[in-house]
């Protein structure tokens, strides 16, 4: 567990820099066991961070986010860096985007925070239906310690454990300024464990699972809106001219947006599991992203935000490329 006290008092350095706007992390949400995003502007705010298992958002996409409003006359551009609080995945999200140019590295303070899981909040609302608020919050030897009007529940670490951290290849920051606490122990990876059943499957069995799933969808966009590598100024979902998808719900057009989706990651998709943690209506749709990720590592030996120095997959190109999937 992360030292809570030590993570506000970094915190608090970070956001007495000179050259630092603001930090964002985490907070306790309003309800429940909700943790929202926290936005440090001066040392008083430090005071509400918070680092537990119960932090999944990935904060990468934040510092996308932010409003550049015109300028008045006369008045410059504020250029200070953004401090950001990042576990592995978020911080994998981070490498990426500066590899797209979509951030500068210069531009960023990384506080990282090493992961050894994140809980599934859908699996701990099932398990405390009717809870409003909780105190506490500690893993412990594989088990969750939670405070919960002063009683405390002790739950094996596997019953809440997001599915999609049994295949996280950077439980630690890939890359940071100050780390919080000691490095945590790789994890015994475990393929996501409903790819093997799947691929066993034939063609037409794997459309009919498909089917069913995507026939739920809403096309509500939270896959989309949660996603820290989904930042394009302009969705193609949302192109009227050309219009590469109706809007209309249904079946056909529902498959045609999520393997967009899913094929617009190959390659970027960093395993945090947002669009899945959003979805509404439940859709497995870490299902497709590892899948996909699967083969690129099989095809091309690469993993999506590990290396800074490294060139985004589809932004080199190799003389001696086999182009196989040439007819």
């Amino acid at each position: 567990m992360v030292d809570q006290q030590l993570l506000i008092d970094e915190v608090k350095k970070v956001v007495s820099r000179d050259d630092v706007k603001y930090v964002i992390g985490y907070k306790k949400g309003t309800s429940g066991f909700a943790i929202s995003p926290a936005f440090a502007y001066s040392t008083e705010y430090a005071d509400k961070f918070i680092f537990n298992p119960l932090c999944k958002k990935n904060l990468a996409a934040y510092p996308l986010l932010e409003d550049k409003l015109p300028l008045k006359r006369e008045e410059k551009e504020d250029k200070r860096k953004i401090g950001i609080v990042a576990k592995g995945c978020d911080t994998r999200a981070l490498v990426q985007i500066i590899q797209e140019k979509g951030l500068k590295r210069e531009d960023l303070v990384i506080i990282g925070i090493p992961c050894s899981g994140i809980i599934d909040h859908k699996k701990i609302t099932a398990k405390f239906p009717n809870e409003t608020a909780y105190s506490t919050i500690e893993e412990e030897q594989g088990f969750y310690k939670i405070t919960i009007n002063g009683k405390v529940h002790e739950i094996a670490k596997e019953e809440l454990l997001a599915d999609f951290c049994s295949s996280c290849i950077a439980p630690n920051p890939v890359i940071y300024d100050v780390l919080i606490g000691e490095e945590v122990e790789p994890w015994n990876l475990e393929e996501h464990k409903n790819l093997a059943v799947l691929e066993e499957k034939d063609v037409g069995e794997r459309w009919e699972y498909w089917k069913e799933h995507f026939d739920r969808c809403i096309r509500c966009y939270a896959c989309r809106e949660a996603c820290p590598l989904c930042y394009c100024k302009e969705c193609m979902a949302d192109l009227l001219n050309p219009q590469w998808i109706r809007r209309s719900v249904n079946l056909s057009e529902n498959t045609a947006w999520n393997i967009m989706r899913a094929y617009h990651l190959a390659g970027r998709c960093v395993g945090c599991g947002e669009c899945e943690s959003v979805c509404p209506v439940n859709i497995p749709l870490m299902e497709l992203n590892k899948e996909i990720e699967k083969d690129v590592k099989k095809m091309f030996e690469y993993s999506a935000g590990m290396d800074l120095e490294e060139k985004p997959l589809f932004g080199t190109f190799r003389p001696d490329d086999p182009e196989e999937f040439i007819m």
